[in-house]
């Protein structure tokens, strides 16, 4: 495979809302510049980036994939990146090793909610963005309406430099701004007929036309100030000035096309090899020295010594697992000793490949900039920083979010439960967001998310890969009990049945504690009522006892017990009675002081489609929550609630009902509160049934 220098490679994520057409983008581009002989189709199951058995069967894709063609003289490795929501950490991550993306939009539906939140990735890395108005032939597309769209998520720097000729069915090709030429196509082969502006479309022109000029004229300062002298620019200095602010972020043209059709995908080709930046016009990745706190550049140098890092993990059925990755200084090499800086092991390189979707193609090099796979490698993973040097520059982490939705998870088949735990691990391997453990407080075993739709694909993975068969519950709510009143009582253990006894004699204050304080025992013994080598066995009894809760088996919290008083006896007493005689003492003054039982309390942060916020609030107060407040983002509406656990263990399909899919949410634990005492009956019904039933 040709060698290619930091110059030559433009590293582009496609990314935007699901469904949009990123895929088919991908797939036209490698068709365009014949590395695949035809023009796969999602719908298909033919595209090179979704090969995996879930996407073909979802027609979505699911996990980041890596394809690579050249135009113009340039490597372009394509990152077709999710675009739902339940996977966009996935896309987060993959586009922190972008130097620049195609945010593609559906010429239907305009900017939706994850061509915003993709948006703000991209913002997040500073990287220039080409959009692409897709599915212009589509019934019902409007340019004019998605663009006024784009502009009133994303600003006034959103630049159309080609317009569409023909819309919905009569769409065949687009007019360039630039070349002022018009560009018509009669097939999928992706090849052009050039011919004059049609009349119709002049006056657009021209209007269009001299805002791309005022806009290059701002890209740049000469450029401005010959502009406000002159009012006038040169072709080649609209081009300058264009380029320049695409490359500062402060200018994002606008394509349009049929990436299905293969209608003017190859004007956009041309585009991002000549106006997208390479790795050496981006800032040096920035780590910290191995063993110390000194900040440091990755040197832009293919004679550097080699680091890297891994943005994506998988398995591969027959190569095993494969680490995708981003060479930010040196040149890497087959048969290298790196070392893992992250997890401090060293690891030898075998092969390197460029990805074709999932076919791999052997390389003798990757040059700094480049992006690539090693297989087979032992302890690496994703975010892992490999480098020649062992004190060399250790990388950032990437930052994961929180799963938002937990399952309880069983084995349908008895024996299996061994399985669920060895082939989750393997999936937690390729999947970051992914989390398995046991809640130490329900006993249950739980897999969590980043939505339903998640989980679901990871189910069918354990099936497929694996062969165990699960079953999912909503997980239970892990409730604490607390007491509001004060009491005093008498704890007492007796036991004479020949030989040695057992004599224990307490007594307590049992009264309540801030909210969150958790469990206070005070000594306030005197005269040695109770010798010191028993009291911390009361403290003990008392503390299991409150483990086993008061009106259900839910452990009890914010409780105070002072051991003031008791008495024992020289031969019988011993630790354990006296462990039980607090045991006796909390299990009958607990129940008199006005036990009552607590609820997790979720701060949630909904972001929802304006049109969607009354309905939004709406159920949220129907689940007992209370709204914040709420700001505008981009135009969404952000609503800050806080809301019971228990009303949104499966909240995710509700807001996807709701908000037809254009809705997210995230959640964190915040409090507990009181339940109330309408529903309190309920779950010690609840409770008592489960507790039966374990019998």
């Amino acid at each position: 495979m040709k060698k290619y220098e930091a110059e030559q490679i433009r590293n582009i994520g496609m990314i935007g809302h699901g469904s949009v057409g990123k895929t088919s983008l991908t797939e036209a581009f490698l068709f365009n510049a014949k590395m695949v002989t035809r023009l796969g189709k999602v719908d298909d199951g033919t595209t090179t980036t979704d090969y995996d058995d879930d996407e073909k069967k979802r027609k979505i894709t699911i996990n980041t994939a890596l394809a690579f063609c050249e135009w113009n003289n340039c490597k372009i490795n394509l990152i077709d990146t999710p675009g739902f929501g339940d996977f966009m950490t996935d896309t987060q991550i993959s586009l922190s090793v972008a130097d620049a993306a195609i945010v593609s939009v559906c010429g239907v539906a305009g900017a939706e909610v994850m061509t915003i939140k993709t948006w703000s990735f991209a913002q997040q890395y500073n990287i220039p963005r080409f959009i692409f108005l897709n599915k212009m032939e589509r019934e019902r597309a409007s340019f004019d309406r998605a663009l006024a769209s784009l502009r009133k998520a994303f600003g006034d720097n959103i630049l159309p430099v080609q317009l569409p000729i023909g819309q919905e069915a009569s769409f065949k090709g687009v007019v360039d701004l630039l070349s002022q030429k018009a560009y018509t196509y009669k097939d999928a082969s992706g090849t052009p007929v050039e011919g004059a502006i049609p009349a119709d479309m002049a006056d657009d022109v021209e209007m269009y036309r001299m805002g791309l000029i005022e806009k290059a004229a701002e890209g740049r300062d000469d450029l401005l100030e010959k502009y406000l002298e002159e009012g006038a620019l040169s072709d080649e200095e609209v081009l300058a000035g264009l380029m320049a602010g695409i490359k500062s972020c402060t200018i994002f043209p606008v394509f349009c096309g049929s990436a299905l059709n293969n209608i003017a995908v190859k004007q956009l080709m041309d585009a991002v090899v000549a106006w997208a930046p390479s790795p050496l016009e981006r800032p040096a990745m920035t780590g910290v020295i191995v063993g110390t706190e000194d900040a440091a550049e990755c040197q832009l140098d293919p004679n550097a010594h080699v680091i890297a890092q891994v943005f994506k993990t998988f398995v591969d059925p027959f190569a095993g697992r494969v680490n995708l990755f981003r060479v930010y200084a040196g040149t890497m090499t087959p048969d290298a000793q790196l070392n893992n800086l992250t997890k401090e092991k060293k690891e030898r390189i075998g092969h390197i490949f460029c990805m074709q979707g999932k076919k791999q193609n052997e390389v003798p090099a990757l040059t700094v900039g480049d992006l690539g796979a090693v297989v087979k490698l032992a302890d690496t993973g994703t975010g892992d920083t490999l480098a020649l040097d062992a004190k060399g520059i250790l990388l950032p982490k990437y930052q994961v979010p929180r799963p938002i939705i937990s399952f309880a998870i069983h084995a349908k088949n008895r024996g299996d439960e061994d399985k669920i735990g060895v082939g989750l691990h393997r999936l937690m391997e390729e999947d970051v967001t992914l989390q398995f453990k046991r809640d130490e407080r329900t006993k249950e075993f739980l897999i969590s998310g980043m939505g339903q739709l998640h989980v679901e694909v990871i189910v069918e993975k354990l099936k497929r890969q694996f062969g165990v068969d699960v079953i999912l519950t909503p997980p239970k709510v892990p409730y604490f009990e607390t007491i509001k009143g004060k009491i005093e009582v008498h704890g007492r253990h007796k036991k004479q049945s020949g030989g040695r006894g057992q004599f224990g004699d307490t007594w307590i204050r049992i009264e309540p504690l801030p909210r969150g304080a958790g469990f206070e025992f005070v000594d306030e013994i005197v005269g040695g009522a109770v010798p010191r080598q028993y009291i911390p066995a009361v403290e003990k009894g008392v503390y299991e006892a409150m483990q086993r809760g008061i009106l259900t088996s839910y452990p009890a919290v914010d409780i105070k017990v002072t051991l003031y008083d008791g008495s024992y006896h020289p031969v019988d007493s011993s630790e354990m009675a006296f462990k039980i005689a607090g045991s006796v003492g909390f299990k009958e003054g607990a129940p008199k002081c006005k036990p009552t039982i607590l609820e997790p309390i979720m701060k949630m942060e909904i972001i929802v489609p304006e049109e969607c916020m009354g309905d939004i609030m709406g159920d949220i107060n129907g689940r007992r929550g209370r709204v914040l407040g709420m700001d505008s983002q981009a135009g969404m509406q952000v609503i800050r609630a806080l809301v019971p656990m228990a009303e949104i263990l499966q909240y995710a399909p509700t807001l996807k009902s709701i908000t037809g899919g254009r809705g997210t949410y995230m959640m964190d634990f915040d409090h507990y509160e009181e339940v109330p005492a309408h529903l309190q009956e309920k779950i010690i019904e609840e409770n008592k049934k489960e507790q039966e039933a374990e019998e």
